[in-house]
Order: structure tokens, then C-alpha cells, then sequence
């Protein structure tokens, strides 16, 4: 990209291929990730701010090691990895990352799957960690046919919790459902009373809330939360963050959990082991809704931006 705006502002370019550095390697990309938060980035209207252009974007890959930096053992070349870029060079055929952020796919991991938890299962695992949810909890998970929702609702649900997925459309209600949850369509004027009502219990109060969405979902989701409950907040796909008074909330026992501070490098690379794990036996299926070739990264941001994805969405360089 080379200037702010629509989606197509992303064109392809043949560009000299990247060299790894000191303590870096080279990674012959075969998926790379697309996010909510690059096509923010892209627009140049998202509460990110804007980096330096020109820009390729991209901060998740996977593929083969083709090359390795000084310092960087030998033995690292050939492995098959996913790893994050720095926050930018994913949408690549060739991408350079640290070699401290690489993590190597386990066997039984199909690397599209492992691609697809690089940051989604980080975060649903960081977050799931962090609520605590117990066995009989009642939670709501926001955007729940997303890449960190649909993992959310999975990880509540294998916790034993009475899960309702929130989300807009059928086509996203019956992947809800495929993952064991209720699912409320929060387009209809009366969708929180229909998380009440499905979440159940005599009084129909949440226990934990799961905020990806922000803005008036998510402000009025808070609102369903009973004393003890939790909310954690982690994005904010409608534009603009819940209205949550933390007083109020405080006074009724409630807390805000989330996103406040980034992982450290190594509890960055911990949560997406532990996410490949889950893979690994069979817990955690990331939900892959839809790829695009490299070469047509406008249309994927374009279908982000219109609602019409499930799940994770893929570039595929044909490597």
C-alpha cells in the first residue's frame, strides 16, 4: 500500500526479495493471515494512527525456512513454522521474522490450521485464561462467527459453560451452533433479551461477557452481567469501545478484564504453542471460512469490511 483508503489501495508489486539480518530468518510464505485491526489500518481511520508508507501489511505467516541471519543456528533452515513479522511484511511470497518469534508447527497440524491460531488463538487463549470460566457459568461470546469468537466459543464450551454466540445472520447462526452454542442474532432489536433468555438460570444474568465488538453491543452486553460477572474486552469491530461505567460496575462486583497489556515475547510464543496444542488433541478447531489468493488481498479486505466472513481468512501464496 501506498497511500491510506479502500481496499484497493493494496495492489500487487514484484519487489527484490527480503534478506534476514542478525538474529532473523526468512520464510518462504505458503498463509498469511488477515485481520480486522490491518484493514483499519489500511483505511487510515482506525484509532491505530499511521505507520510510515509505503507499507506491505501482514503480521502473521506461515511456511518453510529458507534462509537464516548471523547468529541464527543452521539447523533452523527447512523447519516448517508460523510466526508473527514485526507488524508488517506478511502479505508476501518471502516475509523475514525474528527467529525468537518462530514456532514450530506440530505434527497433525495442518499449517493452515496453525496459521489461522497464530494471533487469533493467542488472543482466545489469553482471554479464556484470564475469565476463569467455570463449569455451569453462563457466558456470551460477541462476534462469535469470527476467528477469536467461533475459538472462544469452543474453549467456553469444552469449560463446561452454557455459551450464547452473538453474531449477525443465519449463515453465521448455524456455524454457532456447529461449535456447541446458543446463537442469538444481535441485528434484531431484542437480541439481548434473547441471550437471556438462552443463557437460562432464574434471573437470565451472564456471568461472563466476551467484548469483541464494542460501541452499543457492547455496551449493552455489560448490562447483562450479574453481580461477580466479567467482562473482557478485546476489540472493537463496530468502531468505537463500550460505554462501561467502572464504577458502576465496580459496585456491583463486576470486572473488566482484556487486552491492557501486550504479552511479552515469550508469553506471546507460550499462548500459541498452548493454542497449537489444543489443535494437536483435537480441542481447538480453527474455522478457516474463507482463503484468497495473494494476489487478491483487496478482495479479502473488502469482505471483512462487509460482514460477509466467517471465521479466519487466509491469503494463499500457491508456495
Amino acid at each position: 500500500m501506498e497511500e491510506f483508503g479502500a481496499a484497493e489501495v493494496l495492489r500487487a508489486r514484484q519487489v527484490a526479495d527480503p534478506v534476514p539480518g542478525p538474529g532473523e530468518v526468512l520464510v518462504e510464505v505458503s498463509y498469511a493471515s488477515v485481520t480486522f485491526v490491518e484493514t483499519q489500518v489500511r483505511s487510515g481511520r482506525g484509532p491505530f494512527g499511521r505507520p510510515p508508507l509505503p507499507r506491505t501489511p501482514g503480521n502473521g505467516v506461515g511456511g518453510r525456512v529458507v534462509a537464516v541471519g548471523p547468529g541464527v543456528d543452521a539447523s533452523a533452515k527447512g523447519a516448517i513454522v508460523v510466526t508473527t513479522t514485526g507488524g508488517a511484511g506478511g502479505y508476501a511470497e518471502l516475509a523475514v521474522a525474528r527467529a525468537d518469534d518462530t514456532v514450530p508447527v506440530p505434527p497433525g497440524v495442518d499449517l493452515r490450521d496453525a496459521v489461522a491460531l497464530l494471533a487469533d488463538g493467542r488472543t482466545a487463549v489469553l482471554l479464556f485464561e484470564q475469565a476463569a470460566i467455570a463449569p455451569g457459568e453462563r457466558v456470551l461470546v460477541e462476534a462469535a462467527a469470527g476467528g477469536v469468537g467461533s475459538l472462544l466459543v469452543q474453549l467456553a464450551v469444552n469449560a463446561g459453560a452454557r455459551v450464547v454466540g452473538a453474531a449477525g445472520g443465519a449463515r453465521k447462526g448455524e456455524l454457532i451452533a456447529s461449535l456447541g452454542a446458543a446463537f442469538v442474532d444481535y441485528s434484531q432489536p431484542d437480541w439481548l433479551q434473547r441471550v437471556r433468555s438462552a443463557a437460562g438460570g432464574e434471573t437470565g444474568d451472564l456471568d461472563v461477557v466476551f467484548d469483541g465488538v464494542g460501541g452499543a453491543i457492547g455496551t449493552a452486553a455489560a448490562t447483562a452481567l450479574g453481580s461477580g460477572g466479567r467482562i473482557s474486552v478485546y476489540g472493537i469491530a463496530s468502531g468505537a469501545d463500550a460505554d462501561l461505567d467502572e464504577h458502576a460496575l465496580a459496585a456491583r462486583s463486576i470486572r473488566i478484564l482484556g487486552l491492557s497489556a501486550a504479552p511479552t515475547p515469550a508469553e506471546s510464543r507460550a499462548l500459541v504453542g498452548e493454542a497449537l496444542r489444543l489443535a494437536a488433541d483435537g480441542t481447538l478447531r480453527p474455522v478457516v471460512g474463507q482463503t484468497f489468493p495473494l494476489s487478491e488481498a483487496a478482495a479479502a479486505h473488502a469482505a471483512i469490511e462487509a460482514r460477509t466472513t466467517v471465521g479466519k481468512t487466509l491469503l494463499v501464496t500457491g508456495r
